[in-house]
C-alpha cells in the first residue's frame, strides 16, 4: 500500500505535496461483514493550520503523537478497513486511495484540505468529489505506472489470502484527543 501511495504522489501533480513518509498506514478489521460502510479514512494528527494545540470550550487540547520506527513524527493516519476495502471493484479501490490522499492538506502539516462552506472535507457535492477522485485515478493509470505497484488491488480479500496465505499490515491504535490541565 505504501508503494502505491508513493507512486500516486510522485506521478500526480495534484498529490505532489504529500509526504508519504509522514503518513502512517494501517489496516483495520471492519466490524461487520457487510459490503457497505467505511472503506478507508484519513485521520489528521494536528489541528487546523497544523497547530499542535486547540482551544475548545475553555480547555486546551492536543492529539497523541504517533512516531514511526525511526522516531519521525507522523502527521496523518491512513486506515483501510478489511475485508470491505479489498472487496470493492478495482476502480473503486484505486479512487478510494486517491480520495484519502487528496484529504491531506496542501501544506502537508497534519491538517486536512479544507474546502469552503460547511462541507469542508468533501465540498458541497459528494458526487462531484467522487467523480474528481475517479478522474485522478484514471489519470494516474494513463501514466503507465508499473503493474507491481497496484496489481494487488485487482484481487479481493479471499483471492489475496488464497494467493499469499495472509494479509499483513500494521495495526496502529487511533491517537486520542488529550485535554491538557490548566
Amino acid at each position: 500500500m505504501r508503494r502505491l501511495c508513493i507512486d500516486l504522489c510522485t506521478r500526480l501533480e495534484a498529490l505532489a505535496h504529500v509526504e508519504v513518509d509522514r503518513v502512517a498506514i494501517r489496516f483495520c478489521q471492519a466490524r461487520k461483514p457487510v459490503s457497505h460502510g467505511l472503506q478507508a479514512s484519513l485521520t489528521p494528527l494536528r489541528f487546523e493550520h497544523g497547530q499542535r494545540f486547540s482551544q475548545r470550550r475553555g480547555h486546551t487540547w492536543t492529539i497523541q503523537q504517533l512516531y514511526d520506527d525511526r522516531g519521525r513524527q507522523m502527521l496523518y493516519l491512513l486506515s483501510f478497513y478489511l475485508p470491505r476495502f479489498l472487496d470493492r471493484p478495482f476502480a473503486q479501490k484505486l479512487a478510494t486511495v486517491v480520495h484519502e490522499l487528496w484529504h491531506i492538506g496542501p501544506r502537508c502539516d497534519g491538517d486536512l484540505r479544507r474546502h469552503s462552506g460547511r462541507c469542508y472535507a468533501h465540498t458541497h457535492s459528494q458526487k462531484e468529489y467522487d467523480a474528481q477522485m475517479q478522474r485522478m485515478a484514471e489519470a494516474w493509470l494513463s501514466l503507465d505506472p508499473p503493474g507491481e505497484v497496484y496489481e494487488f488491488l485487482q484481487f479481493d480479500f479471499r483471492q489475496l489470502t488464497a494467493r499469499h496465505g495472509s494479509i499483513v499490515g500494521q495495526s496502529i491504535p487511533t491517537p486520542k484527543l488529550v485535554r491538557l490541565r490548566p
